[in-house]
């Protein structure tokens, strides 16, 4: 049931209990403080009526003067009670319709000390102070003077003070508890408005962010945490629908070309050699398709790694050289020099690190100018390998160059590339095979120079 509660009444509850506890608590302590008080308060009344009597029982010349003293001494003391006894156990003085009980008085005789009693008799309690008085020429006997009080009066005051004292409690428990409910709601407001920004998010809506000034310091943070995340969103979200309408447009060309000559081919009857003309066409359109297919199912395994490379040692140095024998007539065509400084053993994925340095020596000879310049670099770091593809030619704005590893980004907005190909999925499949071997692909462009880096960890 508790956990059904909404966080304002948890703390209203919470806080009103507290409270009541608290306040109960100050109430008990009243309570006893107070019959303390009056406790101490009996026992200085009654020492002070046991020197009363002893000085009357000290003056008295006979039982019957003694009396006679007490009576005048106690009739304008309601509630106080006396008894004297004598060493024989005969008793002297009492007080008229009190007695007092039995068990008290043969427990302390003439001889014993100073003692204190209470007891309940009925529904009202007494206290009594019991004490010796020696004898004298007047009374020449040893006595046991006994002097009780009625606490009635304090028993009336305590109970009409924890009355009070329990009334107060609850009209303050209930105050307490108005309080708290308006204190857990003003302080609760910043999440209100939290959760009404929360709400207005969607999908078409991924601008709002939550007041992280506007919080107090212990909701600043998850404030900053949600805007973050939300950036992340919107940043991701924007992406996908980049790439899905990148995919439509990647998937609509060979589509539309298949169509058009299928249905071309149909329009009327042609001889053998037009349909393998055709079919040769359309196969080159599915080849691209398949290749596309089977990139976008890398970039998937990779997401959520399910790369999982093969280890053994390569040497980087020999691969390049590898791969700058398969470019060569490309870098002859276009009077391009290659380059290769550097060596170094990596332990990983022959046939995907050979792929990814590949997509960039095939990426820098595509925007090399005639007679540039493409260097490759491979150097030890003391924590890493490095490999670095260099290349003349323009260069690339700042702005763009934390999405050259999206998939089918291009900075050529209109996608005309009529000497390639390729699906605009190189350097994003560059990246997820540099990732899956626990390293980082970077890309700079100044001055005319790309640069693209490769840094593994070492083995």
């Amino acid at each position: 049931m508790i956990g059904r509660l909404s966080l304002t009444t948890r703390l209203t509850l919470l806080y009103s209990l507290v409270s009541a506890l608290l306040l109960l608590g100050m109430a008990g302590l009243t309570a006893v403080a107070v019959d303390r008080h009056f406790e101490q308060l009996d026992r200085d009344t009654l020492h002070d009526k046991i020197e009363l009597i002893q000085d009357i029982v000290a003056k008295a010349d006979s039982v019957t003067d003694l009396q006679r003293r007490l009576d005048d001494a106690l009739q304008n003391h309601p509630g106080l009670f006396v008894r004297v006894d004598a060493a024989a156990g005969s008793v002297l003085y009492a007080s008229d319709r009190f007695s007092f009980p039995p068990e008290l008085v043969r427990a302390h005789g003439v001889d014993s000390g100073p003692a204190f009693f209470t007891w309940l008799q009925g529904e009202r309690e007494f206290r009594a102070l019991s004490a010796a008085a020696p004898a004298h020429d007047g009374l020449r006997r040893d006595m046991r003077i006994w002097v009780a009080l009625d606490t009635i009066h304090h028993a009336h005051f305590i109970g009409a003070l924890r009355a009070a004292l329990w009334l107060y409690a609850l009209l303050a428990a209930g105050l307490s508890g108005m309080l708290g409910w308006w204190a857990a709601r003003t302080g609760l407001a910043p999440l209100r408005a939290m959760k009404a920004r929360a709400q207005a998010v969607t999908a078409h809506k991924l601008d709002q962010r939550m007041p992280a000034e506007a919080v107090p310091v212990e909701m600043a943070d998850l404030a900053r945490s949600l805007n973050e995340m939300l950036e992340r969103l919107q940043r991701d979200f924007q992406r996908l629908s980049e790439f899905s309408s990148d995919l439509a447009h990647e998937l609509r060309t060979p589509i539309s070309n298949l169509l058009t000559q299928t249905q071309v081919a149909l329009a009327q009857p042609r001889d053998a050699a037009v349909y393998r003309e055709i079919l040769a066409s359309n196969a080159e359109e599915f080849q691209r398709l398949a290749r596309m297919v089977s990139d976008m199912l890398l970039l998937a395994k990779a997401e959520h790694g399910l790369l999982l490379p093969r280890t053994e040692p390569i040497d980087l140095a020999d691969e390049v050289r590898a791969l700058f024998d398969f470019y060569e007539a490309l870098a002859e065509e276009k009077q391009i020099e290659l380059r290769c400084s550097g060596t170094a053993v990596l332990s990983g994925d022959r046939l995907m690190l050979r792929r990814a340095i590949s997509n960039l020596l095939s990426n820098a000879l595509r925007h090399t100018p005639p007679r540039g310049l493409v260097t490759v670099e491979i150097a030890c770091l003391p924590n890493a390998v490095s490999l670095q593809v260099e290349n003349s030619g323009s260069t690339i704005a700042p702005e763009l160059l934390p999405r050259l590893f999206d998939r089918f980004f291009r900075a050529d907005k209109s996608r005309a590339h009529p000497d390639t190909e390729g699906a605009g999925l190189g350097l994003a499949i560059t990246q997820a095979i540099v990732q899956a071997h626990g390293g980082q692909a970077t890309v700079t462009s100044a001055a005319g120079r790309t640069c693209f880096t490769l840094r593994f960890p070492r083995p």
